[in-house]
């Protein structure tokens, strides 16, 4: 049986509002990845699948919604977003109100709103210590328990595994497969990362594969993980209708399937 861990990204602290508990979380969480994946997972496949999760420690109140206002942002929020935004547009000034009226007319309010609630809980991962450390905590006692032969981390999971897997280095993983990772955003999180002076595949991974859209806008830049990380490959894929906040689309794609069941399945 092929056991693979979930990391998931931003927007998900809804699942603890519902069940009332991280593990029931974890566990919803899980349902929804197995559902999405087994539209493209092979025949006959053997898989355990959980998810690691970490949340309700970003959202202490359980995740109070923020109007589609940049203005509603705390400024080192507006930093991070206006940030983000000029590396999509190099035009733009940083500026968050500016950027997210750009974002708002190219892509979408959808995507006005994924980024706010990115920039939101990037930004308290990233800024407090105690929530950062927690977090890590979460993903390792996961791993712990499953001893994943994958790790599949998706947008800001691929933060708080890759964090995770150098700060507890206690078990082997075969494979780390990362979906629409932010890990290379100049100025944004790879300088801010830790350990800050190992941009590489943590030790105790035998293969890392990303994955992204092009039209992801949490992956930018473009190629970034292949250049700065070194990851053992990189596959731009199209995953079809994109998803803001969630990483159906991805889980539902046969490129992605087969790269866990494929490689992960290899001993």
């Amino acid at each position: 049986m092929l056991r693979v861990l979930g990391v998931h990204g931003i927007g998900t602290h809804r699942y603890h509002r519902r069940t009332g508990s991280p593990e029931q979380a974890a566990t919803a969480l899980a349902t929804d990845w197995f559902r999405h994946l087994g539209t493209a997972m092979p025949a006959n496949s053997n898989v355990d699948l959980r998810v690691a999760y970490y949340a309700h420690l970003l959202h202490p109140d359980c995740g109070s919604p923020i109007k589609d206002d940049p203005a509603m942002l705390e400024p080192a929020e507006q930093q991070l977003f206006a940030g983000w935004l000029t590396l999509l547009n190099p035009t733009l000034e940083r500026n968050a109100q500016d950027a997210g009226a750009w974002l708002a007319r190219t892509h979408g309010s959808a995507a006005r709103l994924f980024a706010m609630t990115f920039s939101r809980e990037l930004n308290t991962y990233l800024s407090d210590r105690h929530a950062r450390e927690a977090a890590r905590l979460a993903v390792a006692d996961a791993i712990g328990a499953l001893r994943p032969d994958v790790v599949v981390a998706h947008s800001l999971g691929s933060i708080v595994a890759y964090e995770t897997l150098w700060a507890h280095q206690n078990h082997d993983v075969r494979l780390f497969v990362t979906l629409g990772s932010p890990l290379a955003m100049p100025g944004v999180v790879a300088d801010r990362l830790e350990p800050c002076d190992e941009n590489r595949k943590p030790p105790r991974v035998a293969h890392w594969i990303n994955i992204a859209d092009p039209g992801d806008i949490a992956a930018v830049p473009a190629g970034g993980l292949a250049q700065r990380f070194g990851v053992d490959e990189d596959l731009p894929i199209s995953a079809g209708m994109w998803e803001f906040q969630t990483p159906g689309a991805y889980l539902r794609s046969t490129d992605v399937s087969g790269v866990i069941f494929g490689r992960g399945a290899l001993t």
